[in-house]
């Protein structure tokens, strides 16, 4: 039931735990208009996903007099190969009832406190974007560009490599962590697999999806390089066809050199706070860990 204002409430946020999977998900099911099911297997997938040490398993509650009035979802991952690891976080759901708005700048700011984590904001519905914005929140990719990878083929456009299968151990140079990367993602549903030249393995990550409810395409997750998209338009364009996939939609500011296909500015855009993150990676984000989706 959705909880009544009451004169000096008594509030409080906490940690979201295991009790409150099934409350949780119904409460987000009720504010946010999607199935209950759905946040109730969030919450099953974090379970399983290797949180940094030190930061919230699955994100937060807001509570007035011990009921719940208030939510969030946070996905913290630690990121990046060799040196250049760091700490990312999205913010997944996020809803708070309408009675108790006064106290969401309070409980959005202990959700966003932590120092030198790169926070991202991937599927802000347009109404929420201006609440997104005066957040801090500022826009690092600006639409989507759509590649048909195998026109690039046909151009013989493309650097000529091997693709291999994931759960291969590839010869070339490569890290640790994007091996661990694509077999964690092959898990969730992904289409992984290395490209492979004389010397280095690079890697590549795309979420299968369905557009416009017919049409079967995919979503880059991650790979090393933005530019490795084009670089590598050859084997990519063989792996996906096998799978029957033959749209690549990928985050983007502009068209991608020298790859075959259309910029449309708008589509998707995705928000950061803090250090900022790069385009081709939305490893370990909600778009990578959820089944496809139109």
């Amino acid at each position: 039931m959705l909880a009544k204002t009451e004169p000096n409430p008594v509030i409080r946020s906490r940690e979201i735990t295991g009790a409150d999977f099934l409350d949780m998900a119904a409460f987000f099911g009720r504010g946010l208009g999607y199935p209950a099911w759905a946040y109730f297997h969030i919450f099953e997938l974090l379970r399983d996903h290797a949180t940094p040490e030190g930061y919230p398993k699955y994100g937060y509650i807001l509570e007035a007099n011990g009921s719940i009035v208030g939510g969030i979802i946070l996905i913290f991952s630690s990121v990046g190969c060799g040196d250049k690891k760091s700490v990312r976080c999205q913010l997944t759901a996020w809803y708070v009832e309408p009675a108790y708005r006064t106290y969401s700048t309070i409980f959005t700011s202990k959700a966003l406190r932590f120092k030198d984590v790169t926070y991202v904001n991937l599927t802000a519905r347009p109404a929420a974007r201006p609440i997104v914005e005066a957040q801090g929140f500022l826009k690092y990719s600006k639409g989507q560009f759509v590649a048909i990878p195998a026109l690039n083929l046909l151009l013989s456009r493309g650097q000529k490599a091997k693709g291999v299968k994931a759960d291969a151990a590839p010869e070339g140079v490569y890290d640790a962590y994007e091996r661990k990367l694509l077999l964690d993602h092959q898990k969730y549903g992904n289409i992984c697999f290395w490209c492979l030249t004389a010397s280095d393995a690079f890697p590549f990550v795309f979420k299968p999806r369905i557009v416009k409810h017919v049409i079967p395409a995919v979503q880059l997750v991650y790979c090393r390089d933005i530019q490795d998209l084009a670089r590598f338009a050859r084997p990519i364009a063989l792996h996906l066809a096998s799978h029957g996939r033959f749209f690549v939609f990928a985050d983007a500011n502009e068209a991608i050199a020298g790859l075959i296909g259309h910029y449309f500015d708008g589509m998707y855009p995705r928000w950061y706070k803090g250090p900022k993150p790069r385009l081709g990676d939305l490893a370990y984000t909600l778009p990578a860990l959820f089944p496809a989706s139109g």
